[in-house]
């Protein structure tokens, strides 16, 4: 089987799969915006939008325009390997950016596969969780235009898949046939619990008597409960004096509504709350073992988040035994459903400083906590699994 993965970045949602693939005996093929990289049996090609979008076009197309142009690029560099005899079995591309909109023009047998990550919809559940006031028409009608590449790939794809339930769910009822609901899969073999863990980050050594809470997220954002987790700080550091934050993630907006120039959700935090910054860690984004390393230390995990796309961070979390405080929103409930032994606790975010203390004060229910938690990841999320799963449904395409 030869199967063709597009996606801007890289490794992303493929790569792992890709080896996986590449391990079983299938010729795996990775196109990405990405250069200089590269994986362990993976052939790796790179596209390059060759503009960028039109100054001053319509604001409801722009996302729309980027994508065709990230697909021209895309397609271009595949009929460049097709002209020297590539022809996979399956193409499986992420949708919303473009990249596998024209594959079929290129490679007609081919079965493709859309990734389908969120459906845009101004009564959206993420909408919802931050409207204050009835939606501004106009942003609505922003929101429906940019499912236009979505839509295009609804609409030719032999099959899309999606990460969980609660993502299938936002997609328009007609599709919904065509949507296979199957998780990229966790490495519970990498994220697994340590004990007696380093118990430091930089120069800083943590002493046995501290407590250390941490806290994933790309960026500093409201979507991801940026100024909660600041919030729920300010009270628990002035309750625990051995309490230390780690905070991993760029002092960004990844998702959501951008600040002016020279704003951010981070500086607010300084200049609003009456915290100890010694005890706060940032740690900007961390290279893969550092990252793990952290979640091994960890005390207590805090993952706030609106209703939207899932994190890894949270799942990687509880595949490595931490004592998980979610919000309780449906792509966090869906998980815990799996479970009929609680392996989280779930709150508004306005509750997460009692939750964290609860925690903190409590080392049996930590364990616990984080001991079924481990167990939801290995019996409902391990790669190991899904990526059998994956394959076999795959091949049935082609089939």
């Amino acid at each position: 089987m030869r199967i063709l993965f597009l996606h801007n970045n890289f490794p992303a949602q493929f790569g792992a799969f890709g080896q996986y693939l590449a391990r079983a005996g299938w010729d795996v093929w990775f196109g990405t915006s990405r250069e200089g990289v590269k994986a362990a049996g993976i052939s790796v090609f790179q596209y390059k939008p060759h503009r960028d979008v039109t100054e001053k076009i319509h604001p409801y197309v722009a996302n729309f325009e980027s994508a065709i142009i990230n697909g021209q690029s895309a397609a271009r560099a595949c009929m460049a390997l097709a002209k020297k005899g590539l022809t996979p079995d399956i193409i499986m591309a992420h949708s919303g950016w473009g990249p596998g909109l024209f594959v079929k023009e290129i490679w007609p047998s081919a079965a493709y596969v859309s990734y389908f990550e969120w459906y845009y919809r101004p009564d959206s559940p993420d909408v919802l969780h931050f409207a204050k006031v009835p939606t501004d028409p106009d942003k609505s009608a922003k929101a429906r235009a940019r499912n236009a590449a979505i839509l295009m790939d609804l609409a030719h794809c032999d099959a899309g898949i999606c990460p969980t339930r609660f993502q299938k769910d936002q997609f328009p009822d007609c599709f919904y046939s065509k949507l296979h609901e199957l998780h990229d899969g966790v490495d519970t073999q990498y994220y697994q619990p340590k004990k007696h863990a380093p118990r430091s980050i930089g120069d800083h050594v943590f002493s046995e008597a501290d407590e250390i809470i941490t806290y994933v997220a790309r960026g500093m954002e409201p979507y991801r409960g940026f100024p909660e987790i600041m919030r729920a700080l300010e009270i628990v550091l002035a309750e625990r004096p051995n309490a230390h934050a780690i905070i991993v993630g760029e002092d960004r907006v990844a998702y959501g509504a951008k600040l002016a120039e020279g704003d951010s959700h981070l500086k607010r935090a300084r200049e609003s709350l009456k915290l100890d910054w010694s005890r706060i860690h940032l740690t900007g984004l961390l290279p893969r073992p550092d990252y793990l390393r952290v979640l091994q230390m960890s005390d207590v995990h805090v993952y706030l988040t609106a209703p939207f796309v899932l994190s890894w961070s949270m799942l990687e979390a509880m595949s490595a035994g931490c004592a998980i405080i979610a919000s309780d929103v449906e792509p966090v409930r869906e998980v815990a459903r799996k479970s009929s032994d609680a392996p989280l606790v779930l709150c508004a975010p306005d509750r997460a400083a009692e939750n964290i203390i609860a925690v903190l004060k409590d080392r049996g229910l930590a364990a616990r906590l984080g001991e079924r938690a481990r167990a939801l990841i290995a019996d409902h999320y391990d790669s190991r699994n899904i990526y059998v799963q994956k394959a076999a449904w795959l091949e049935s395409l082609v089939n």
